[in-house]
């Protein structure tokens, strides 16, 4: 027998391709237009490519563990700045030429260039000082210069030296009476003053002056021979030869081929995109709005990947990427988010320079975002989702950490991990503005919509109570065989509460609302009879507009009964000898339905209301009924145009079969009491 290839049905329409052809064209001026350094290596292991030589003169760079220590001893040594203040010394010298030596002139000449030296050098008080310092700043004329502290005198010293000076110029007399008789010990003060705020604002500057660079390799020097193993030097080497590579050096080749290479990179990320779509859920080709939306997503991710490149590319590890996952699970099944999700990481892996491990972090992160905003998507427990998330990406990085040896921890990396885990949830709300502007329903309004309290709900439930109770047993039912073949439950769960709302218009026509003694059909012919039987599904449409329900839900309204005939009243009119060729007034001219969800609906639909009629609710009736329901609506043409497979119809099959078991199970019949004689 010949190999037969299935025929590959990809959309024809001009528009599913034009948003993809804008976003390569984006993509190709987003690309990076340097290249960036190869090599892969590790401390401790051989080089495994050619001798490497710089082909450019470069800084080597600090490693984080000298320049936090140059850090630290900058921020332990402080250097004391001081202000030199003129008027002491005018003021001695004043003080000097007021005194009275009487005939030891030579004394004050002495004590007049002793205390100009004194003062032109500097005096300060030992108080001003700690016992480490060595050096200060001197602010004289402006002008401030460094000083060591033995070129400066303390008050002591300074006295010291004026006492030896007049000493010198009166050989034989009592220096201490000559200071006593005319003041001269007196004279001495400190002219360098102090100033603590220039001192605090002169140490905070010093912390931006240190380098971050020791050294330059020379250009044609070895950086690592082949085969030799990569020691903590020649890293350091290597990663400051890469550093001066990505930043400054850039492109070396034709430019042909560089654009060449991005248009081809960018053409596959499309592709990619595309075919990610088509075998996920190739119906939302048709359904615009929401593939507007999906392309969108990735378009923002690529965007921010490039800004942030240009900008920091340390800023990665606080960019909200993970909220690519959320904007989807509010509209989109897991498997069609996990797979969009991953393509638009892409981008991040190409422009990134650290692209692998900024790649498997988010994708680690986003998978198990994926499995737990369902448990803690309301109100504060997002936040626990965020604390979750927050933990997954520290891990994943520390792995990464442990791998290259890592020796001190990088708590600011681990706080723009923390602040991009919070924004990722402080975001989310702006998956409400994205619902309008491409008119999606989101599941948190889905979920509002379920509640019994809203207006039309409470109106079916008060005009047509048993209807009402008929939505609740198809809306258990559905949400169990929603969740067997892995379909949108919160969407389906809400469809089946409304699908029967036309029939608030005429509750008494539909005998699960008949009033004892009342027969609505009693007087109606059975082409009369089906008419205000069909009627429910337009009436339903005309009331879901009335009240503002999203499209998608009156879409499950038009395709709950697609095209099946009224059987009940087709079968009277035939037995009753009707004509028939005359019988179009006896079929729904409905939709037939095309989602998974909406084919669950249908046959969930039928399935239990055929069940209330059933007498004997043995396992076998059971798997009869549901077996030529089902079965009935496939030979009856209804899901043709649907997207669901064989294996999910009989998953469906069973789902339905075992629920209904559960629920009409044989109870237990009480015994009587008996009565005392």
């Amino acid at each position: 027998m010949p190999f037969i290839m299935e025929k590959i049905n990809f959309p024809r329409k001009f528009k599913v391709y034009l948003p993809l052809i804008l976003i390569f064209i984006l993509l190709v001026f987003l690309m990076p237009r340097s290249s960036r350094f190869s090599y892969d290596y590790k401390k401790g292991s051989p080089w495994k490519y050619e001798t490497l030589i710089a082909q450019f003169d470069f800084p080597i760079l600090k490693t984080d563990e000298q320049y936090q220590l140059e850090l630290e001893n900058a921020g332990s040594r402080v250097i004391p700045y001081f202000r030199y203040d003129s008027k002491v010394a005018s003021k001695a010298a004043d003080a000097v030429s007021a005194m009275n030596f009487d005939t030891l002139d030579v004394v004050r000449q002495a004590a007049e260039d002793a205390l100009s030296h004194i003062y032109s050098t500097g005096v300060l008080s030992a108080s001003a000082l700690q016992e480490q310092t060595s050096v200060i700043y001197v602010q004289k004329d402006r002008r401030a210069v460094k000083v060591p502290v033995s070129e400066v005198y303390t008050l002591d010293n300074a006295y010291r030296i004026l006492k030896e000076k007049v000493a010198d110029a009166c050989v034989g007399r009592d220096v201490d009476s000559i200071f006593a008789a005319t003041g001269l010990s007196k004279v001495i003060s400190t002219n360098l003053v102090f100033d603590q705020q220039t001192t605090d604002l002169v140490h905070e500057e010093s912390y931006d002056h240190i380098s971050r660079t020791q050294g330059v390799v020379r250009s044609g020097l070895v950086i690592v021979s082949q085969d030799e193993m990569v020691t903590a030097e020649i890293e350091q080497m290597l990663d400051s030869y890469k550093a001066e590579f990505d930043a400054n050096v850039g492109y070396m080749g034709p430019r042909p081929l560089q654009w060449t290479g991005n248009i081809l990179l960018s053409f596959f990320l499309v592709l990619l995109l595309f075919l990610a779509i088509y075998y996920c859920n190739a119906g939302i080709f048709v359904e615009y709005n929401k593939y507007l939306y999906l392309l969108m997503v990735f378009t923002l991710s690529a965007v921010a990947s490039s800004v942030v490149v240009n900008i920091d590319p340390g800023l990665f590890y606080m960019m909200p990427f993970l909220l690519i996952v959320f904007y989807q699970l509010a509209f989109f099944a897991r498997r069609m988010v996990f797979s969009v999700y991953f393509i638009s990481l892409l981008p991040m892996l190409i422009f990134a320079p650290n692209g692998m491990e900024l790649f498997v972090i988010y994708l680690v992160a986003g998978t198990v975002g994926i499995l737990v905003f369902e448990y803690f998507n309301k109100g504060w427990l997002q936040f626990v989702t965020a604390l979750i998330l927050f933990v997954v990406m520290v891990l994943v990085w520390l792995a990464f950490r442990l791998v290259e040896g890592m020796t001190t921890t990088d708590y600011r990396t681990i706080l723009d991990i923390a602040f991009g885990a919070v924004l990722s949830v402080a975001g989310y709300p702006l998956v409400y503005l994205f619902e309008k502007i491409f008119r999606l329903v989101s599941t948190s309004k889905l979920v509002d919509l379920s509640d019994t309290s809203n207006p039309l709900l409470r109106m079916l439930a008060d005009k047509a109570p048993g209807t009402f109770q008929h939505s609740l047993q198809v809306m258990n039912l559905a949400d169990a065989v929603a969740r067997s073949v892995d379909a949108n439950v919160p969407l389906i769960r809400t469809a089946a509460l409304y699908h029967d709302v036309g029939k608030i218009a005429n509750p008494q026509c539909f005998t699960e609302n008949e009033t004892p003694g009342v027969k609505f059909h009693a007087d109606l012919s059975p082409k009369e009879s089906a008419h205000e039987i069909i009627r429910h599904v337009s009436d339903g449409v005309a009331l879901a507009h009335k009240y503002g329900l999203p499209e998608i839900i009156c879409d499950f309204i038009r395709t709950h009964h697609g095209t099946t005939p009224t059987a009940y009243f087709l079968n009277t009119y035939l037995n009753n000898g009707g004509d028939p060729d005359d019988v179009a007034d006896f079929y729904y001219d409905g939709v037939k339905p095309t989602t998974k969800e909406q084919v669950i609906l249908m046959l969930c639909d039928a399935v239990e209301a055929a069940s209330r009629a059933l007498k004997d609710y043995s396992p076998e009736n059971i798997s009869d009924l549901v077996d030529r329901i089902v079965d009935g609506k496939i030979a009856d043409g209804q899901l043709v145009e649907s997207e669901v497979s064989l294996k999910e119809i009989a998953t469906a099959k069973e789902t339905m079969k075992s629920y209904l078991m559960q629920m009409y199970h044989t109870r237990v019949a009480y015994p009587k009491r008996r009565r005392k004689a």
